[in-house]
């Protein structure tokens, strides 16, 4: 039997075991393929490289589990570097299934810096309003948010003396995945308030803020998980953003690779036939 006939007989378990492995592998071990930071992205990393220690960063976590492939990593790579600066962490959410994907990215980098809840970071919360919640907060921060998340008193944290609005926050972050968050940010915090806004929002809707980028009105943007893997680059730190990258451009080679071969074959074979 020749060799085209055979592979027309492939087996598709085998191709499909093939695709498995190409993406199952750069997960568990990271190859570490070439990423090449974009301008949006390091301009949202010398924000935060640009803050003193001591500093306060709010991160709003504007998103749920459906878009933690993307978004998560951003927040883990964000915790890490906030806390490897020494900058304290103000967090919130506009949206709930937010809140404990934050706290977690929080308390994981908080365990590996020696960071402590309450005095290092502390978590507020949701609460729903949208904008209305983001102008709140330029007025009155305890005042809109009384208590954290667990109910505990945020006048009893150390974090929080001192805090008694977005005047006292130096720089404001929306991990977002849709509305309420960035876009609600720049309006309300940035161009009614002239606070400093970056953002970190999926691919899909990463062309929406582009406009708001180069009128300065955000201070750097990670987009997907490509901008995630560059982020995470910058901070010298190989998550999940990264394996997904290597994951993804593995298995594109692999697909584009068999599409190939498989048109070569098929041409081949048709002409023989001739």
């Amino acid at each position: 039997m020749k060799l085209t006939e055979r592979l027309e007989k492939l087996d598709r378990r085998i191709i499909f075991l093939i695709v498995f492995l190409a993406v199952i592998v750069p997960l568990l071990v990271p190859l570490g393929l070439k990423i090449e930071v974009s301008e949006p992205v390091q301009i949202f990393y010398d924000a935060i490289d640009s803050l003193l220690p001591g500093s306060k960063v709010l991160i709003s976590s504007d998103y749920d589990p459906a878009s933690m492939p993307e978004v998560y990593p951003m927040n883990e790579a964000l915790a890490h570097h906030l806390f490897s600066k020494n900058i304290r962490i103000v967090a919130m959410g506009l949206w709930p299934q937010g809140i404990p994907l934050n706290q977690a990215a929080m308390e994981q980098a908080a365990t590996e810096h020696g960071k402590e809840y309450g005095k290092d970071f502390i978590n507020l919360g949701y609460k729903a309003g949208g904008i209305v919640v983001i102008s709140a907060l330029a007025e009155n921060i305890p005042q809109t948010f009384p208590t954290d998340y667990a109910g505990r008193p945020v006048a009893e944290f150390e974090i929080m003396k001192g805090v008694k609005n977005l005047d006292n926050i130096d720089l404001i972050i929306s991990l977002s995945a849709g509305d309420p968050g960035v876009k609600e940010w720049v309006m309300i915090a940035q161009g009614r308030y002239r606070k400093k806004v970056s953002g970190g929002v999926t691919a899909v809707s990463a062309p929406a803020f582009y406009p708001y980028l180069n009128a300065g009105q955000l201070k750097g943007l990670i987009g997907g998980m490509k901008g995630a893997a560059e982020y995470e680059k910058l901070v010298e730190r190989i998550g999940t953003a990264s394996r997904g990258m290597d994951a993804q451009s593995i298995a594109h080679a692999v697909i584009i690779f068999f599409i190939v071969v498989a048109n070569i074959f098929y041409l081949t074979g048709k002409r023989s036939k001739k």
